[in-house]
């Protein structure tokens, strides 16, 4: 092919190459060459261009845009992010929970909802799902609902029995599984889909004041959702189907948004407040916290380098900037740990100079060497020194975002309260907030689902676990799945 004016093809060192087609070899038909390093570098780059997926969240989509500040909230938190007028970079990553990378976008599964701040005073990451609550309240069990979700050792598959299993076994996962069931458990599109922090987080204002808060991003485009019909048949004609219609809604100039809505709970109102709020279990009634409004969250931008801007994107609710801090919510408090960890397993111990985990904010730190390390370090590479190191600032930039506790160390669950039922707000989903309709879709998505292989000893358990969350919801499962009587009870 002549030369059209296009750029040459180099190696990763930027040396032009001579061919993009041919090997070097002895003569046409001899043998290929080991020092022909241009082949060496292509093959041995391919063989170790996929990184490890993530653990949870492997499968999911994104893109980038920004938030802007409507409503004044300064009384209740002075991160910069959230100060009247602020404008602030985000990128926020869309996934599901169970799946491989492979996986379709439509199988019935929570979708997570990250967002990353780049704020001037740095990173600050809100990791939160499409539902307010979660299936457990303690870290202890988070490994062992992830692997109740996703495959068997025996079989590699995955498998009805073993989840129905871990979920009545663990009856705080009602509420999150009656919300999973329901018509929201397979959103549309990412972006008829609302999301949540979950957690229960604090922010801090200017004069020390503390508040417990939620987070709310509600869709301005609506909420919609698919059948379970429906998401069958994508799942097998356009397993991409989410990605897909993110990327095309984003590059066609429609740029879906949120608007960010607080719930804020006064600090001493969680010591005597009905039920735990820090159980992410359970959501705060709007009766009690009613929505705040924040401002607005758009998506303008997609990824150009779905590897480097999306599967490198690290998300971890240990990136805290002043004005916000954590809570005592257990699940919280590990993930705090956990998530920068998973990071350094996959991405390496400087996944935070990646560009796209890269603060806009200027980073002074004393973490030195590493693998993959690309911004240079000076002296002194130690503290405390007497050299111009940079120096912590504990008057500027107080512990602020603290609790008090006390205590003897103990393995136990949450001191009960009055309200810390496990089913009184899974009921209140399906009986109250629930239609008719909705009720019937909701009985035979868990009835299809009890069908798939779950064993007699557990469907027992899943009926009256449905039974609990509401008497007539769980017969009709039990009556759609075909429960079998003992001998000698009534109806035989």
């Amino acid at each position: 092919m002549a030369n059209d004016g296009r750029k040459p093809t180099t190696n990763d060192a930027g040396i032009p190459v001579s061919s993009d087609e041919h090997s070097l070899t002895v003569g046409p038909d001899g043998p290929i060459l080991l020092h022909d390093h241009y082949l060496i570098e292509q093959m041995a780059q391919f063989n170790r261009e996929r990184i490890p997926e993530r653990q949870p969240h492997a499968k999911g989509g994104g893109a980038f845009g920004r938030f802007e500040v409507t409503h004044d909230v300064s009384e209740y938190t002075k991160a910069a992010v959230f100060q009247p007028g602020a404008k602030t970079d985000v990128l926020l990553r869309f996934s599901s929970v169970a799946g491989e990378r492979g996986s379709p976008d439509t199988w019935r599964d929570p979708r997570g909802f990250a967002v990353k701040f780049y704020t001037p005073e740095g990173n600050y990451d809100m990791v939160g799902n499409n539902t307010p609550v979660f299936f457990i309240r303690d870290p202890m069990k988070f490994q062992h609902f992830i692997r109740s979700q996703k495959r068997r050792a025996d079989s590699n598959l995955r498998d009805h029995d073993m989840q129905w299993d871990f979920w009545t076994l663990s009856p705080e996962s009602a509420h999150q599984v009656a919300w999973l069931m329901g018509d929201r458990g397979i959103p549309r599109t990412w972006r008829h889909m609302n999301g949540y922090s979950s957690h229960t987080y604090m922010w801090v204002n200017e004069k020390g004041h503390k508040f417990w808060v939620k987070y709310h991003f509600k869709t301005n485009q609506g909420i919609e959702f698919l059948t379970q019909e429906e998401a069958d048949r994508l799942a097998g004609t356009d397993g991409d189907y989410h990605t897909r219609d993110l990327y095309e809604a984003i590059e066609g100039g429609d740029h879906p948004s949120w608007t960010l809505h607080m719930q804020i709970m006064p600090f001493d109102d969680a010591e005597t407040y009905r039920f735990n709020p820090f159980d992410l279990t359970k959501v705060w009634p709007h009766g009690d916290y009613p929505l705040v409004e924040v401002g607005q969250l758009t998506l303008d931008r997609n990824p150009t380098d779905y590897h480097t801007e999306m599967e490198q994107a690290a998300f971890e609710p240990n990136s805290l900037v002043p004005g916000i801090g954590a809570s005592p919510d257990r699940m919280l408090l590990a993930r705090v740990f956990s998530y920068a960890d998973a990071h350094r397993a996959r991405l390496g111990v400087n996944y935070k100079q990646i560009p796209v985990n890269a603060p806009q904010s200027p980073v002074h730190s004393y973490s030195k060497d590493g693998a993959m390390r690309i911004q240079n370090v000076s002296d002194p590479v130690y503290a405390p020194n007497s050299k111009g190191g940079p120096q912590a600032d504990g008057e500027r930039y107080p512990e602020s975002a603290t609790w008090q506790s006390d205590g003897d160390m103990v393995r136990a669950a949450y001191t009960p309260r009055k309200d810390d039922d496990d089913f009184v707000q899974a009921q209140a989903l399906v009986r109250k907030v629930m239609d008719d309709e909705q009720r019937d879709r909701l009985v035979a998505t868990v009835s299809g689902h009890l069908k798939g292989g779950v064993t007699q000893p557990v469907l027992e358990r899943a009926f009256e676990y449905w039974r609990n969350i509401d008497q007539e919801v769980g017969d009709r499962i039990a009556e759609a799945v075909g429960e079998k009587k003992p001998a000698g009870a009534p109806g035989d």
